[in-house]
Parts: C-alpha cells; sequence; structure tokens
C-alpha cells in the first residue's frame, strides 16, 4: 500500500493517507541503513539550505533535525528566537520571509501556537515542517513511534492492523499523542487513552479511539504501552491533585508492569519523568524501546526531508 509523495510541506498526520505514512516509514527503513555505514551522508541535499526555527525550546527534535540535515548534506542553520528580532515585536511572517529571502529551502517550525505551521504554509515558498505546534500536532514523532512498532512487530502489508496500542498519560494537551493517534488508527492499530477524565475526556472516542480511566485495562492485553509526561507548561490551571497523585493512579511501577504481555514495549517520547510515567528499572528495561526511538527519530527526519525535496516524484 505504498503511494507517490507528491506534498509540499508536511504539516501533521490528520492529513495523511495510510498510503502516505507507509511511503514515509519504507523511506525511513533505508535512511535507517545509512547510519550504519562507516561513512554516515549521503548527497540528497546537497546545496539546500534548511533553517531549524524553534520558537519553543526543545532538544531531540532539534538535534534530530539538525543531525538528518547535515547527513543529507544540506547547510543548517539553528535560530535562535531568544536572541532574535521577534523579541524585538517583528512577526513571525517578516521573520520567515526574511529567511526566504536568504534563499532558505526549508524551514522546520517549533512553536507554542497551535496552527502556526499551517499558517506559515500559506505563503512560505520553502518546505514547511512542523517540529511540533501547541497542543495540536508533532507529526515527526508520530511517525519515528510507529516506525519503532513496525520494526518489532511487521505486518506483510506494511501496516499495524491488529495491533493493541496504549497511550498513557497526559492526553488533553500532548501533541505526540494527536499525531500518535492519526498515524496508529490510520494503519489499523487499536488505540486506547488512558489517565485521568480530566486530561483524557470522552471526546478522544471520535478520533476512533477507547478512552479508560483505569491504567489496568490499558495495560491487559497490550502490544504496545507508549507513556505521556505531564504537560505542565501547556496547562492553565492543575488537572489533577499532584504529580505524586498521578504518579500512584497512572504511573507504570515493576508490579503494574506484571500485567503487561512479555512482548509487549514499553515507549516514552521524553523527556522521561523518573518515577512518575514509569520507574527507571523499566525505562532503562528489557521491553522499553525508548532509545530505539531517538535513532529511528533521526532515520524518519532524513525521509521527511527526502521526500519533501521532490526525490520521490522526480520533481
Amino acid at each position: 500500500m505504498t503511494t507517490t509523495w507528491n506534498r509540499h510541506h508536511l504539516l501533521d498526520l490528520q492529513s495523511l493517507s495510510a498510503g502516505e505514512i507507509i511511503t514515509l516509514l519504507d523511506a525511513a527503513r533505508e535512511f535507517k541503513g545509512v547510519g550504519q555505514r562507516e561513512i554516515k551522508k549521503v548527497p540528497a541535499l546537497r546545496g539546500k539550505t534548511v533553517i531549524n526555527l524553534f520558537v519553543e525550546n526543545s532538544t531531540r527534535t532539534r538535534i534530530s533535525f539538525e543531525l538528518a540535515a547535515l547527513r543529507l548534506s544540506a547547510d543548517v542553520i539553528n535560530f535562535d528566537a531568544n536572541v532574535s528580532s521577534l523579541k524585538k515585536g517583528e512577526t513571525l511572517k517578516d521573520t520567515v520571509r526574511n529567511l526566504e529571502a536568504l534563499n532558505a529551502d526549508f524551514i522546520i517550525l517549533r512553536h507554542s501556537a497551535s496552527g502556526a505551521p499551517h499558517f506559515l504554509a500559506r505563503f512560505a515558498r520553502s518546505h514547511v515542517i512542523n517540529a511540533g505546534d501547541g497542543s495540536h500536532e508533532h507529526p515527526s514523532q508520530g511517525l519515528l513511534d510507529v516506525f519503532t512498532i513496525r520494526e518489532h512487530k511487521p505486518r506483510p502489508d506494511g501496516t499495524l492492523k491488529g495491533l493493541k496500542v496504549s497511550i498513557i498519560g497526559d492526553i488533553l494537551f500532548s501533541r505526540v499523542a494527536r499525531s500518535d493517534i492519526w498515524a496508529l488508527t490510520r494503519l489499523g492499530a487499536e488505540v486506547t487513552l488512558c489517565g485521568p477524565s480530566t486530561l483524557v475526556p470522552a471526546h478522544f472516542e471520535r478520533m476512533g479511539c477507547r478512552v479508560t480511566h483505569r491504567i489496568e485495562e490499558a495495560l491487559d492485553g497490550a502490544d504496545v504501552v507508549n507513556f505521556l509526561r505531564i504537560q505542565q507548561e501547556r496547562q492553565g490551571s492543575a488537572m489533577f491533585p499532584n504529580i505524586g497523585e498521578f504518579a500512584s493512579l497512572f504511573g507504570l511501577t515493576q508490579s503494574r508492569a506484571k500485567r503487561l504481555k512479555p512482548d509487549c514495549l514499553i515507549m516514552h517520547p521524553g523527556p522521561i519523568n523518573r518515577g512518575v510515567e514509569l520507574e527507571s528499572e523499566l525505562a532503562d528495561g528489557n521491553q522499553s524501546v525508548i532509545l530505539e526511538q531517538v535513532t529511528n527519530g533521526l532515520a524518519v527526519r532524513m525521509a521527511i526531508l527526502y521526500l519533501l525535496n521532490g526525490a520521490a516524484n522526480g520533481s
């Protein structure tokens, strides 16, 4: 179920078809092999300029996109919003237009405002990649999550049909959760969401998920459990009494982990709050694929840049 890639931007996963997602994942599989070579570079983006425009803090995503671009032989500029004209009142639109006047080919945007990448895509000539916008989406994280799952639990048709995936934690304010949900359901996985009722409201069922507020129900029978941290920086007020209570009700302890199937994958997009979402022994244990997610993120982001550049359709 592959398809030709012909999109100019990557703004979300909600609008992607299953075929488009699989095309990205298949390309990422090829690029993962590049990282295992002695010389880890290919010339696919030689002469292209990639701007990392991160208006919101990031470690893994920014470094991963930077390294992905460098491995494709692009020139990379890391834009520091804290010392830019944005601090002087310049609009995001004017900032991007100035970057394009310097012949930027890709603008990778992380922003605290949901919809900011979509706004830029309305006028930008360069390729816009959403590296996380508010509580909306984080497409590359969603792709690397499904890539990691597919590596461990492959299906002949490239989908995730029949797999049971539980996402546990702060769903309401998580852009990762939304991208994961769109990608997982599009590829046929059965998704269960779990957390406090204030953070996992019933309306998420409209996205094709099952909602539960009991972690035991989320763990039983799961093929994958993906834990999300509490997005306190996006919450206007406390959504539960305290972190300790959240951990006691929804954290993965060694006792609770006994409910998991032996081959169940434990995932987390990072950063991990050890002892809150899950205990350190489980984060570092045999079922954890958390560091694999980081490795796979590099391959996925190389694939995104490569396909947006038009390599899939020769444009």
